[in-house]
């Protein structure tokens, strides 16, 4: 009882109808909704391994797990075994089931990695042969088909004789009896074809009338002559309906064989979509996979910045306000952590979180909380949370309490000799304002006696107070530790954080004076509290400063350092600026040096040449020639180490995008533009490469355009080489010509070489347009088809003056 009595304190039903909403199908919607709890740690990390595989398979896929055609088929495989006749909507919907589970198997078979999935599915049967008989003989509109047996064939063939027989009869009497009927139309009745005759002018048409109109102005009459042709529709009628009826009991005779088969699959799928449905939430609350420690393998619990999972859809479906998240990491030996601070600071939102993440671990969720997550698997989740009067039962807010805690102890057991410590119990303890609703001294004592007990036979309890008593148990007792909510005294309002190691002093005096009270009431309140518990406050006020100044020295180290690494990392940016920066004029001088050297070269063989016609000096010329040749090999530059790759994205790499905080695979490489396609969760997108880095913080090796070739200082300009690259190529395809003269004129005014422009065959007026366009551009000097390797006449060559 106690245990339903929690879920229903942490409103863990509301959870559950969030997690619904993200189930696929009706099934797993409803499994979602009555959630149930694991007995063993086991089957939680089995439940956690389907989420984490679900997880990963859907951040692999498009468009994500898809359950298009699953539907609950349970109460028409239950008919089907007690012999009862399947109707075609049944019968279609269980040949859809089977083809969307076959879809969810063949998705799964398809990807490596998912142990726990591929060996749920590995013994799924999807009986194909009894989807293709199903489909064979039910059509879309859930009706049985012509094919679906010889003899209904036959039937039907008769049906559309006789019709067709019936319906020519009845056209020629509305011919030959036109003054009769109130106008040329075929119609029924009760299943009998009829005609619309006026009422005063029946006797013109004898026969049967079957229906008058409102207005008793129409009688729908069948002619006696078409009478017996109904007579014989209607019999044929009834064989065609017994013939369907037993299409569709051989039908479900096929399913009965295998119900037990069915069944199974209608679990496997249901198993399927809710943790589908716990993947997309988790997904959803931005929360992480937790891990199931030992405390008394001296393993802390770890929650940091944990949040409740109800206030953050109440933020983001309910405008609700922001969620304060909370720090909680409990060291291996604390048993009991009371939290003490001023009403509505957040100490009870403290204890359902706890709880809601304890039970959420349980059922496979992750929880909304930073990595690591790390708490225990207890085994029981145990809460006194609220007041519990009740008028009804003469029941005090204190006695509910104490029936409450009596439960709680109950089921904790008493199997244990007196004195003896438990070990072996891991339950969760969340107690709300313990020992209160009584008189002070002994709600105070019996809370001191109750934590104690609890300390023995609990692995943990969370307990709120208001007694000061109850913080000089850590200073006892090892297992015990104090934590407060944080309140501000200058707005007398609560920050909603949890502060650890320091008891909550009481708030109220000093809230009473800011609020108005007369200050000689307040004082003399202060010495109706004692000296001593003032110079308690003010040791708690010490450590409090003591604690915000330590805060602000951390946050002005944690800006030092965050600086410090900005900077580092702007000097190493302009560090590498400047080594490529000297590396690319020393490269140009270099060049210049060399183009100098072939210079001066030329100038003393063409003194060679003049000398051996004149005066035979071309000594002096030769010792020139050989200075020179020795100056060449001096600034020769020596062969550049290949340069060193740099971090290049492949398809199936992890990388991170900074300005997202997000962590992507890779699903294209780079193009030569430098873009790349990555997905993270359920959603893709485009990026480019220097938005991106490895996981180990390398930048990705830009995509350089290539540079111009500095030109010559003093020889003569010499014909570049003209190289096409995808920088100087313009696709225009599939473009219209004043789109394309935009385009043309963006590029033409931004190059510094030739253009190749791809306008392809097609009808020749994109060609015609991109010609008259450059013919008249300041920028073109001419123009020509490319060559035949580059697109011959489907690409122009444009030259730029």
């Amino acid at each position: 009882m106690i245990q339903s009595e929690t879920l229903e304190l942490l409103e863990w039903h509301r959870l559950c109808q969030h997690l619904a909403t993200f189930a696929a199908t009706k099934l797993g919607a409803t499994a979602a909704r009555h959630l149930k709890i694991p007995d063993s740690q086991s089957q939680s990390e089995q439940l956690l391994e389907q989420t984490k595989e679900i997880y990963q398979l859907e951040t692999r896929l498009t468009t994500g797990l898809s359950f298009e055609g699953i539907q609950d088929i349970g109460d028409s495989l239950e008919r089907a075994e007690r012999s009862g006749i399947l109707t075609g909507d049944e019968l279609l919907a269980i040949a859809t089931t089977l083809a969307g589970v076959r879809n969810l198997r063949r998705v799964i078979d398809n990807q490596e990695d998912l142990p726990i999935l591929t060996e749920l599915v590995a013994d799924l049967r999807t009986y194909p042969e009894l989807e293709q008989e199903i489909h064979r003989c039910i059509d879309e509109r859930a009706q049985v088909t012509d094919r679906a047996s010889q003899k209904l064939g036959e039937i039907r063939t008769d049906l559309r004789r006789l019709r067709s027989q019936i319906t020519q009869k009845l056209q020629n009497i509305l011919q030959a009896k036109s003054g009769a009927v109130q106008e040329q139309l075929i119609t029924q009745r009760s299943d009998r074809f009829v005609i619309p005759v006026k009422a005063p002018q029946k006797d013109a048409i004898p026969g049967i009338v079957h229906d008058t109109s409102t207005s008793g102005a129409t009688l729908y009459v069948e002619p006696n002559s078409v009478v017996p042709l109904g007579n014989q529709l209607r019999q044929i009628i009834r064989k065609e309906q017994a013939e369907e009826e037993a299409v569709r009991r051989v039908l479900t005779e096929l399913v009965a064989a295998v119900k037990p088969d069915l069944e199974r699959l209608l679990a496997i799928a249901t198993t399927l979509d809710l943790a589908t449905a716990r993947s997309r939430y988790s997904f959803w609350l931005g929360a992480n996979p937790p891990r199931f420690i030992q405390r008394q393998e001296s393993e802390m619990i770890t929650l940091r910045n944990l949040r409740h999972p109800l206030l953050v859809w109440q933020q983001q479906h309910e405008q609700g306000q922001p969620v304060v998240p909370v720090d909680l990491l409990i060291s291996p030996q604390i048993r009991v952590v009371t939290i003490t601070g001023p009403n509505t600071g957040g100490k009870t939102v403290t204890l359902k979180t706890l709880g809601l993440a304890a039970l959420m671990a349980k059922v496979g969720l992750f929880v909304p909380a930073r990595e690591p997550v790390e708490i225990p698997w207890f085994d029981k989740v145990l809460a006194d949370i609220g007041d519990e009067q009740s008028l009804q039962q003469s029941l005090s807010t204190f006695s509910g309490h104490i029936r409450r805690i009596s439960r709680i102890l109950e089921a904790l057991g008493s199997g244990e000799a007196e004195g003896e410590v438990s070990t072996s119990n891991s339950a969760l303890v969340l107690l709300d304002e313990v020992g209160a609703g009584t008189d002070p001294v002994e709600g105070s004592a019996l809370a001191i006696a109750l934590l104690q007990y609890l300390a023995n036979h609990a692995q943990l309890t969370i307990a709120t107070t208001h007694f000061g008593e109850l913080k000089a148990l850590k200073y006892e007792d090892e297992r015990f530790e104090n934590a407060s909510v944080e309140f501000d005294e200058s707005t007398l309002s609560p920050t909603y954080r949890l502060l650890w190691g320091i008891p909550g002093r009481s708030n109220a005096l000093t809230i009473a004076l800011r609020l108005g009270l007369k200050p000689e009431v307040v004082e003399e309140a202060k010495t109706q509290v004692g000296e001593a518990t003032d110079e308690v406050n003010q040791v708690i006020a010490g450590l409090e400063a003591q604690r915000r100044r330590q805060e602000t020295k951390a946050a002005e180290a944690q800006s030092l350092l965050q600086q410090a690494e900005r900077l580092y990392k702007e000097v190493s940016a302009k560090a590498a600026s400047l080594e490529e920066r000297e590396s690319s004029l020393r490269a140009s001088q270099e060049i210049t040096v060399k183009q100098a050297i072939a210079q001066a070269k030329g100038e003393i063989a063409q003194v060679i040449r003049r000398l051996q016609k004149g005066t035979p000096t071309a000594q002096e010329a030769q010792l020139a020639t050989s200075a020179l040749n020795q100056i060449g090999q001096q600034y020769q530059p020596a062969t550049p180490a290949k340069p060193k790759a740099g971090f290049m994205p492949k398809v199936g790499d992890r990388v991170r995008i900074p300005k997202l905080g997000q962590i992507a695979d890779v699903i294209t490489a780079p193009d030569e533009d430098g873009e790349l396609s990555v997905r993270f969760g359920l959603m893709k997108m485009t990026v480019k490469l220097e938005d991106v880095e490895s996981l180990d913080g390398q930048k990705a090796e830009p995509v350089v355009k290539p540079k111009p070739a500095p030109a010559a200082v003093t020889p003569p300009p010499q014909s570049v080489p003209e190289i096409r690259t995808s920088q100087n190529t313009i696709d225009l395809r599939g473009k219209r010509v004043a789109d394309a003269e935009y385009i043309l004129d963006k590029a033409i005014s931004e190059a510094t070489g030739p253009v190749w422009i791809i306008h392809g065959y097609g009808t020749g007026k994109l060609r015609q347009g991109v010609h008259a366009f450059l013919q008249q551009h300041s920028r073109v000097n001419n123009y020509e088809p490319a060559e035949q390797a580059d697109g011959g006449s489907g690409v122009t060559v444009a030259h730029i003056k």
